[in-house]
C-alpha cells in the first residue's frame, strides 16, 4: 500500500475538535480537496425519542439543520472543496458502507478515546468501522488521550 497521494479518503465528523485534525490528514494525503469525503452519520430519531412522541422534532428538520450545520463547519474551517455528505443510520457502518460505495482508499476517523461506562453506554464509533470497513483505516488517537 502506497501512502501517497490517495484518491478517496473518508472522513467521518462529528463536529468535535478531533475532527478538524482528521480532515487536515486526509488533506494531505490526497491530490485534490474534493477527494476528501466528509461524512456526517446521524442515529435515527425512534418513535420513542420525546421529541418525536411530542411532535416537536421530525427528521426532515434535522437532516436540514445537520446539513446547514455541517457546511457552516467545513466554511468555518477553511476546508473548501471537500466533498460533504449526511446521513442517517448507524454510524459505524453507514461509513464502512459509504467507503464500499466510492472504493476508497482510506477512512481516516477521529478516536474520541472514550474508557469505561462513558465507552460502554456511547459505544466506539472507531471500532464497528474498523470490523466493517473494506480498506484501511488509520485512526487518529486524541491529544489530550496521554
Amino acid at each position: 500500500m502506497t501512502w501517497l497521494p490517495k484518491k478517496s479518503v473518508v472522513v467521518p465528523i462529528d463536529f468535535s475538535e478531533e475532527s478538524r485534525p482528521a480532515i487536515e490528514t486526509a488533506l494531505e494525503l490526497v491530490a485534490r480537496p474534493e477527494h476528501v469525503h466528509a461524512i456526517h452519520v446521524m442515529f435515527p430519531l425512534d418513535i420513542i425519542s420525546p421529541g418525536v412522541a411530542w411532535g416537536v422534532v421530525d427528521e426532515a428538520e434535522r437532516e436540514t439543520v445537520t446539513k446547514e450545520h455541517t457546511a457552516k463547519y467545513i466554511e468555518e474551517h477553511n476546508f473548501t472543496g471537500v466533498t460533504v455528505l449526511n446521513r442517517v443510520g448507524d454510524p459505524g457502518t453507514e461509513i464502512a458502507d459509504y467507503a464500499a460505495d466510492i472504493n476508497a482508499d482510506l477512512i481516516i476517523i477521529p478516536s474520541h478515546g472514550y474508557h469505561g461506562i462513558k465507552r460502554a453506554l456511547l459505544g466506539s464509533v472507531a471500532e464497528r468501522v474498523i470490523r466493517h470497513a473494506h480498506c484501511p483505516v488509520l485512526v487518529l488517537r486524541r491529544h489530550d488521550a496521554d
